[in-house]
């Protein structure tokens, strides 16, 4: 795992960006992908001042845990999480090289599996998929604040 972290001009809450990525050669284990997850969150509330609740905690391992899964799973070589706290929410980021795009499917109680997207969209604020000149990116951003309500059809930020 190759790992990097950034600091640039964009604005946060606390008027700082904080960015962590990592490239993991395919050797490493899921769970050091949410690793690196559970330490960006533990410095925000230290370095950056942002308060981090313990639902946005389980909430980006789980979505790092489903994207990081499906690069995995269905791309061959190397594969890109990256973190970033910016816009009231952390953003998790995964590129992998499969160019073929994934589908979200409909919700079906009795489908055995494949529920990891339909997860991760109604649990994030935003979700985002993009072609890239190599293979994907997958982009999807919990929000920080806890009275903003749920998935992408939720309630909107008050």
């Amino acid at each position: 795992m190759y790992q990097a972290a950034k600091e640039d001009g964009r604005q946060l809450l606390a008027g700082r960006s904080s960015m962590v990525s990592a490239v993991f050669a395919g050797d490493e284990k899921i769970a050091d992908a949410r690793d690196l997850a559970l330490s960006f969150l533990a410095d925000l509330p230290t370095v950056h001042g942002l308060p981090v609740s313990e639902r946005v905690t389980d909430t980006v391992e789980l979505v790092v845990s489903e994207l990081v899964t499906n690069a995995r799973k269905h791309a061959p070589g190397p594969y890109v999480l990256g973190l970033e706290a910016c816009d009231g929410a952390v953003e998790v980021s995964v590129w992998d090289s499969q160019p073929t795009l994934p589908t979200i499917q409909a919700p079906d109680p009795h489908r055995i599996g494949r529920h990891g997207l339909e997860i991760v969209t109604t649990l994030c604020r935003s979700f985002e998929i993009h072609r890239e000149p190599v293979g994907k990116r997958i982009k999807a951003a919990v929000a920080l604040s806890d009275d903003w309500g749920t998935g992408i059809g939720g309630p909107q930020p008050m």
